[in-house]
């Protein structure tokens, strides 16, 4: 995996940047979630250096976040989102206060010129105000979208997603969601396999329901128990068999109306959505180890024909086969245009 971050005017060396700016009643969590996506070391990876370095940077060297629960001391200055190839913009809960002028500087130069700008929860209400969203995608918390409308209405806001990746810009809708959209980031800088083993160490879904809309089906999914557990590792291992509802509700001894309820209350989406997103994701993998036959990757996924692995696989990411190895495979790592 390349270790090279994007910066105008070429590319430099090193980890990928990664600034996350905090300013007076900044939610703790948020900036929490993006130290633990982005700054931790993950020796489990097996990967020769870290692929981001996180700085947290404030107007100040000593910033009371919110409720003054925590206080950061020792911070960087704003001039560490000038060296930032991602800038995350967390919320903070008095968003009809307008930002300070030093941060919303700070925003908008860093966009200018040319990185990549992320908002946590209502951190969208700070991208918005330093005029980066007007007529483009954005979410925002469900309980301030109305107030979001109002502020803002020129912004194409999406209240019922999870998140919203609109190029250079990327909005979560809260501070959970942070989590989905940090591991998105994983899966589009470095694909699939990095992506899923990010989760799996974050204890957390690589891919919740929704595909490549993202759509929260409730405020706060239900925590899936372990009723359905092994059936869904006996199902992992046997994506190439051509499974059905009535089989896998065979197999957990339960009509398939009860399977469907079992899964919509434990995993928010159903059987046969369930099993179409674990087939892509295998597909993914095994484009990333090195599998040019389509038919091939098609028949191991369970997904049957090449025609098919096209459509879901441009479904879900937004690349063809071969414009998803080519930024993905062994030895990918290139910019893509598809």
């Amino acid at each position: 995996m390349p270790q090279e971050s994007s910066h105008p005017g070429g590319k430099r060396p090193g980890p990928h940047r990664v600034a996350v700016i905090v300013d007076e009643g900044t939610n703790p969590f948020e900036v929490g979630v993006a130290t633990e996506l982005f700054g931790l070391p993950r020796p489990e990876l097996g990967l020769p250096g870290p692929l981001y370095e996180v700085t947290v940077c404030a107007p100040t060297p000593e910033v009371r976040l919110n409720h003054g629960f925590f206080t950061l001391t020792g911070v960087a200055g704003l001039e560490a989102a000038d060296e930032a190839d991602t800038l995350v913009v967390p919320g903070r809960p008095d968003n009809v206060v307008p930002r300070g002028e030093a941060v919303l500087d700070a925003v908008r130069r860093t966009h200018a010129r040319g990185a990549r700008v992320m908002s946590l929860c209502t951190g969208s209400f700070a991208l918005a105000e330093a005029g980066l969203l007007d007529g483009r995608r954005a979410t925002t918390h469900w309980l301030w979208a109305d107030t979001f409308r109002q502020l803002h209405p020129r912004v194409l806001l999406e209240p019922d997603v999870l998140f919203t990746d609109d190029g250079d810009i990327l909005t979560a809708a809260g501070s959970a969601a942070a989590l989905d959209l940090g591991l998105h980031i994983w899966r589009t800088d470095h694909g699939a396999e990095i992506a899923n083993a990010v989760s799996r160490r974050l204890v957390f879904a690589a891919h919740r329901d929704g595909g490549q809309r993202q759509f929260v089906e409730r405020p706060v999914p239900a925590t899936p128990d372990e009723s359905l557990g092994p059936l869904l590792a006996w199902a992992q291992e046997r994506l190439a068999d051509p499974l059905t509802v009535a089989g896998l509700a065979s197999r957990a001894a339960v009509s398939p109306a009860t399977l469907h309820r079992r899964f919509r209350s434990q995993l928010g989406t159903t059987p046969l959505t369930w099993l179409t997103g674990e087939r892509v994701t295998l597909a993914r993998r095994l484009i990333e180890r090195g599998e040019e036959r389509l038919d091939v990757v098609a028949a191991r996924s369970g997904l049957g024909t090449a025609a098919n692995l096209r459509a879901r696989l441009r479904r879900e990411t937004g690349l063809s086969p071969s414009a998803y190895r080519r930024r993905f495979g062994r030895g990918g790592g290139e910019p893509v245009s598809t």
